[in-house]
């Protein structure tokens, strides 16, 4: 998420009625979340297992807990909760902006476009040409969506990033401040969900199919002509490459990368990252002869168990 305009380090502080560790003229462009933080952005890290990976990564400032030994030639900007400091930020830089009408009258909708009656279209919204928004279907904020992309009743496009932090007895929602990209050629199905990033884009790749019922999490990159069928959960910071498919009520989790080609069939919980090319099956997923193989040896276990009086 960049600024509207660069602030000095500085100058930010005193807005945020902080301190800070480093040049004060260092300028700022923006902000973003570990995983995505690009060149002169600002970004927070509060749990040592990151502590690497943020003052390694192209931010110029970060937010933390503790000094660290090494600053990697980051200025930091030092505090008890990183996580609230930048939560003050996000709110401050992304503030929701009521509508009052259907169609909002900041976006910018092609006239070869055609939204059908009772669908919401958000501030700063883009819709390409030949696109069909079908009845009830909700597209929040700063979307931007491509040409020729069909979108089914009912789906909702943008909402809030499942994202909190864990406080004393109770959940702590941290503000979504990214958008959503949808690409050319795009067919969404019926009642999906894709969420937002939290501070970038969660990105629908050209030419990509999903079924009914699809849940996208936030900050997700689905890669180009993807088949994605109904019930299929994805969590947020995965990667689709492209020409991935997956079929119905496969559920991934966090944070992982589907290589180019890859197949995992039904029913499938992949809970860590997967090789392109290949056949995925089962909870955990396996490569699907794999997976076959243990199948057959567990309908051997009572025959087993018989024979060896186990």
């Amino acid at each position: 998420m960049l600024f509207e305009a660069p602030i000095r380090l500085e100058d930010l502080c005193t807005k945020l009625a902080c301190t800070f560790v480093g040049n004060p003229n260092t300028f700022v462009v923006g902000l973003n979340e570990i995983h995505v933080v690009g060149t002169g952005e600002l970004t927070f890290v509060d749990h040592p297992k990151y502590y690497l990976k943020a003052l390694k990564s192209p931010a110029a400032v970060v937010i933390i807990d503790q000094k660290p030994e090494n600053c990697f030639g980051k200025d930091l900007i030092i505090t008890p909760d990183p996580f609230s400091l930048f939560k003050q930020l996000m709110e401050k830089e992304s503030a929701f902006v009521p509508s009052n009408q259907l169609v909002s009258e900041s976006a910018s909708v092609h006239p070869t476009a055609i939204i059908q009656p009772g669908a919401f279209v958000g501030n700063n919204v883009t819709i390409g040409a030949n696109c069909i928004i079908h009845a009830n279907v909700t597209i929040y904020d700063n979307t931007i969506i491509g040409d020729r992309v069909i979108i089914h009743a009912n789906s909702t496009i943008g909402a809030d990033a499942f994202y909190v932090k864990r406080r004393s007895g109770y959940y702590e929602k941290f503000p979504s401040g990214g958008f959503v990209v949808i690409e050319n050629d795009v067919e969404i199905g019926a009642g999906c969900t894709i969420d937002r990033g939290v501070t970038n884009k969660t990105v629908i790749g050209e030419g990509t199919r999903m079924d009914n019922q699809v849940h996208i999490g936030h900050d997700t990159l689905i890669g180009k002509h993807c088949l994605i069928a109904a019930q299929v959960g994805i969590s947020g910071v995965v990667r689709l490459e492209d020409y991935v498919q997956i079929w119905g009520q496969v559920g991934v989790a966090k944070d992982l990368t589907i290589g180019k080609g890859a197949v995992i069939l039904p029913k499938a919980g992949v809970i860590k990252s997967l090789e392109g090319g290949k056949s995925y099956l089962g909870a955990p997923a396996e490569e699907t002869k794999t997976a076959m193989r243990q199948w057959v040896a567990i309908k051997k276990l009572p025959e087993i168990i018989r024979k060896f009086k186990i």
